[in-house]
């Protein structure tokens, strides 16, 4: 089930995270991964958990801010089936605590950078009529999460992108998703408890958002992106599936 023997993934962000654990996914599942991120050491380290799992992967270099790069890289690996658009950063704060440098960095990454990847792959894509662009947006692509407004703001247009792209190429063959985590227990995520006077505590408020009471964790989005990703899921474009743990339920 879910099979993706023969198929070809980029997944940016891939050094670390829900990336790391998409590119393991997909490789067990039999694709070839290009493994995309800004960070050489953490893209080889998800390379080589693939390789010792039997996989097939390579680390690809990748500033998705950088408006060249993807197209120098996507004249090299294209033609893609598969493109997961991970790469994204965050920011803590209300609008008063964002500064336009604060915002103007999280819109390189975030937004323009699936901007300039898609970009760069679409065509040949659209060229073979057929392909699969998953986004990772966010809860905060969908509600608004408190001292988050840069986040919010980036995330929101994730998902408006992603549904725009549907609805302008699905027609040609291309099927464009994006998922929608809650709070998923990542190294920024460990990173981020570890600012707070009582981490734990912490840990257990950031948990009780979501309605099944804990965090996800990197795993379990992957399932997410495998599921999108495979041929099974052709009916479905232009959604943004909610993988919160039942966190916007109550919003």
């Amino acid at each position: 089930m879910f099979d993706l023997t023969n198929k070809v993934a980029l997944v940016t962000g891939a050094g670390s995270g829900i990336g790391r654990a998409i590119a393991q996914r997909f490789a067990a599942a039999g694709a070839t991964v290009h493994v995309a991120d800004i960070d050489a050491k953490g893209g080889a380290g998800t390379v080589e958990l693939i390789a010792k799992a039997g996989g097939r992967a390579e680390f690809v270099p990748l500033d998705v801010a950088d408006d060249h790069a993807p197209g120098a890289l996507a004249f090299r690996l294209s033609p893609l089936d598969i493109l997961v658009n991970n790469a994204g950063i965050g920011h803590v704060g209300t609008i008063l605590q964002t500064t336009a440098a604060d915002l103007d960095r999280l819109y390189r990454v975030n937004v323009r950078g699936v901007f300039n990847v898609t970009k760069a792959f679409l065509p040949a894509m659209l060229a073979r009529k057929r392909g699969v662009v998953i986004n990772i947006a966010s809860i905060g692509g969908i509600v608004g999460v408190r001292d988050r407004f840069a986040y919010v703001t980036t995330k929101f247009a994730v998902v408006g992108i992603t549904k725009q792209l549907a609805l302008d190429h699905s027609a040609d063959g291309v099927r464009f998703n994006c998922i929608c985590p809650g709070r998923v227990e990542t190294p920024f995520v460990q990173a981020r408890l570890k600012e707070y006077p009582d981490p734990a505590q912490a840990y257990r408020e950031m948990s009780a958002t979501q309605l099944i009471g804990r965090m996800g964790r990197p795993e379990e989005i992957a399932a997410a992106a495998h599921y999108l990703a495979s041929d099974e899921a052709e009916l479905v474009t232009g959604a943004a599936l909610m993988a919160d743990g039942g966190w916007s339920v109550g919003k």
